[in-house]
């Protein structure tokens, strides 16, 4: 995928790290370097071997689930983070499915 960024809509303190399922949906918007642009419900940020993660889906009434690395600028910024290292995105991508299963 192209490098993205991330556009936080409605992020403020504690953005997608400490909501609960009653909380509304944290809406971000995903701009992609052709210049299409998604809008994303952020389902969670989880942490795998030291390193936090992402996981967003996307309002388009797809399946898709989009992973990327996440990074807190500050309380009311973060960065996306494109995970380049294939054996990396699948190990990432096998840890949140683990986690996705268990859940349910």
């Amino acid at each position: 995928m192209d490098n993205e960024k991330c556009k936080p809509e409605s992020c403020g303190a504690g953005c997608c790290c400490g909501g609960t399922e009653d909380d509304d949906a944290e809406i971000i918007t995903l701009e992609f370097d052709d210049g299409e642009s998604i809008e994303c419900e952020v389902m969670g940020v989880f942490e795998f071997e030291g390193k936090e993660y992402i996981a967003l889906i996307p309002a388009d009434g797809s399946d898709d689930v989009f992973i990327y690395g996440y990074k807190e600028v500050n309380d009311e910024e973060f960065e996306l983070i494109d995970i380049e290292d294939d054996a990396e995105f699948e190990r990432v991508v096998e840890e949140f499915e683990k986690m996705t299963v268990e859940e349910e």
